[in-house]
């Protein structure tokens, strides 16, 4: 195996496994912040209950998530020591900045909520999970903007051999880190809200602190019903602009080979790249593909014939990788839906709560999927159209680079063994007991 190759899985490795982590992070802190919220307005202990259960949970995923997260940078000067050299004006900027205006915040944040427990007022303490809410989430902003200039790079000029930053604002504003901002994070909501429903399946299942998870479901399901839909939404505007910016992603994910009006879409379909086909295509809706990415039906499609060879994304993993992700993304608003009208009778409704429990790892799933496209499907360019993958890996020996990737399966399957266990050891037991009620004293009748 060459360099590039054990370069590209052992970041793919890194971050895959690091993204395990990520999106329960930033939807459980929103989650926990409505709860606590709750808490404070209503004065009402179960509310309390809750953070705090679903808090200990938040901290052990944000430790592992901190943890993953570390070692990715250091892989782009270790692996990646060209892309860095070329672009590290501007995407090492962005790095530094969310870094420090946004991950230090959260973590400094983090620190006050866990100790600051009857050391600040209640509504303050509420005030704190908001803001690492907000400081998560703005974490998010700078590292999808990252992204967002590597698959649309803009506000730079070549200088020296190198890519320099003349507009930081075209960068900040740059159209396709917005659109993958607004469908990455909500997704990331989808997956915490399906993770809080399915643990709290597991305990309705089991009569167990049945008003304690009743509540717990019902504020993931709003919240999840709400960015199911949000979401569907959002990947059909990015669809639209990854058909403007990145015409070879939109043809190999939907497999279509010959440019053409009235672009049919197959809704399953097997590649066949070395003879510029597709084997078998199962259910083609003409011009349903040119409506959904122009929303002209008798509007061209590019295709893939049309695109050099060289300058081709992998067509059979960005396919289904879109179509699992597609079919997944689908199911939630439907799952969703069914809860609103169970909301009132979740325990009489057994059939549905094992399908929400054996949901949790269906949104980890999709996002993981979500990411492969991305990726996957602006090769073969690190920064599109601008610096190919080949050309930005460090002058290392491919030895080197496996024993690494060797060490990186090992730590992190540790690691992810360690963080399951814990995570769902404290989901299993439950909540801590309510506190008993004090009865009130009797009063002694006076002495006569």
């Amino acid at each position: 195996m060459d360099v590039v190759l054990l370069s590209r899985l052992q970041f793919a490795t890194a971050t895959m496994f690091h993204f395990l982590f990520v999106p329960l992070t930033l939807g459980l802190s929103v989650l926990i912040a409505i709860m606590e919220t709750k808490y404070v307005k209503t004065g009402d202990e179960i509310y309390l209950r809750m953070t705090k259960f679903w808090g200990k949970i938040f901290l052990i995923n944000f430790a592992l998530g901190v943890v993953t997260g570390i070692t990715l940078e250091f892989q782009f000067g270790t692996n990646w020591s060209r892309y860095s050299a070329y672009v590290g004006d501007i995407f090492g900027s962005l790095l530094a900045i969310e870094a420090t205006a946004a991950f230090f915040l959260e973590s400094t944040l983090i620190g006050v909520w866990i100790f600051g427990w009857n050391k600040i007022s209640k509504k303050a303490h509420a005030i704190v999970m908001w803001l690492i809410a907000g400081a998560g989430t703005m974490s998010a902003v700078w590292i999808l903007m990252a992204n967002g200039w590597m698959q649309h790079p803009v506000g730079f000029t070549i200088r020296n051999g190198r890519a320099e930053l003349v507009d930081f604002a075209a960068v900040v504003f740059n159209k396709f880190a917005i659109l993958e901002f607004f469908h990455t994070v909500p997704a990331a909501y989808i997956l915490s809200a399906f993770f809080v429903m399915g643990i709290s399946a597991y305990h309705l299942l089991k009569k167990q602190h049945i008003d304690f998870f009743t509540k717990s479901f019902r504020i993931a399901l709003v919240f999840g019903l709400i960015f199911s839909i949000f979401t569907a939404i959002t990947g059909d505007m990015h669809g639209v602009h990854v058909t403007e910016t990145q015409p070879a992603k939109l043809a190999a994910m939907e497999a279509h080979w010959e440019t053409t009006t009235r672009a049919p879409l197959h809704l399953f379909a097997i590649p066949d790249e070395k003879n510029e086909r597709n084997s078998v295509e199962i259910g083609s809706i003409p011009g349903l593909l040119s409506f959904l990415v122009h929303h002209d039906i008798n509007a061209e499609v590019r295709g893939l014939k049309d695109i050099p060879k060289d300058e081709r994304p992998p067509v059979l993993l960005s396919f289904f990788s879109f179509r699992t992700m597609v079919a997944l993304g689908t199911l939630f608003p439907l799952l969703t839906i069914i809860g609103w009208f169970k909301r009132n009778r979740l325990v009489e409704s057994p059939g549905y709560l094992k399908i929400m429990l054996w949901s949790i790892p269906l949104p980890y799933i999709a996002i993981e999927l979500g990411w492969v496209l991305a990726e996957v499907g602006r090769q073969p360019w690190i920064v599109y159209g601008l610096m190919k993958t080949s050309d930005a890996v460090s002058p290392v020996a491919s030895s080197q680079v496996l024993i690494s990737l060797i060490a990186f399966i090992l730590v992190y399957s540790f690691l992810g063994a360690v963080g399951f266990y814990l995570i769902a050891k404290n989901a299993k037991k439950g909540p801590e007991p309510a506190p008993k009620a004090v009865p009130e004293a009797v009063a002694e009748p006076a002495a006569a």
